[in-house]
């Protein structure tokens, strides 16, 4: 989880920086320092709410995954017991 959060604010920063050069602003002034922790909050944000996102998807496929199998557990033990009760006949 902290990996994610950590890419996504270093994403933010990152995109601060680019949008500084295709202004051809000086990256480092002292007005615009404030703007680098900002992008970075905003970024590790994203990824704080990406990394929820995967935490339910995961457990909502983990719980679809865990019904199929039942599912299917029933079927075959549906179909053994007809093939079983044809071959008694």
């Amino acid at each position: 989880m902290v990996s994610r959060v950590v890419f996504w604010a270093g994403f933010g920063v990152a995109v601060r920086a680019w949008q500084l050069g295709l202004q051809m602003v000086p990256l480092f002034h002292k007005q615009g320092l404030w703007a680098y922790p900002f992008f970075g909050a905003v970024g590790g944000s994203f990824g704080y709410w990406l990394q929820g996102v995967d935490d339910r998807q995961t457990a909502m496929l983990a719980q679809r995954k865990e019904f199929l199998l039942e599912k299917r557990a029933r079927r075959a033990q549906k179909l053994e017991a007809a093939e079983a009760e044809a071959a008694a006949h």
